[in-house]
């Protein structure tokens, strides 16, 4: 189940490139092109659900896939954390209306919350040695 105006559903159903990390049966994952620390990442749900508060329940499917990035992620990228979010509604500041978990690697030169959200312009360049990294082939 797809909605059509949804840029998270666009991207899944591939009409909108993404630099994906990981895909299963539930979910797909890809790296956010506004990031707030290197390697942000989005595990999305395939079928459309707007929010952890409406719409069918879908976290326990996305289990598997945040467990498999957070570690790729901080394993491949050499981060020294990670932090999970995820907002539910506007006024949590919820932007795009199709379940995301934020999975966001944490490094020692910027730690705790304070620090969390600080989105970087970052250039295409910039995302593709990102993927690279995570996909090995850096």
């Amino acid at each position: 189940m797809s909605s059509p105006d949804c840029v998270f559903c666009k991207i899944i159903a591939g009409e909108i490139p993404s630099r994906r990390i990981y895909e299963d049966d539930h979910a797909i994952a890809f790296l956010d092109q506004q990031p707030w620390h290197r390697g942000h990442t989005l595990v999305v749900p395939r079928d459309h659900v707007e929010s952890l508060i409406e719409g069918a329940p879908v976290l326990a499917d996305l289990g598997p896939a945040v467990d498999a990035c957070a570690r790729l992620l901080v394993q491949r990228l050499s981060a020294d954390g990670l932090n999970l979010s995820s907002s539910a509604g506007a006024v949590a500041g919820q932007e795009v209306f199709h379940l995301h978990l934020h999975l966001i690697p944490r490094y020692a030169d910027a730690p705790g919350l304070r620090n969390l959200i600080n989105p970087q312009p970052t250039e295409p360049e910039e995302l593709d040695a990102v993927l690279a990294q995570i996909n090995g082939a850096a």
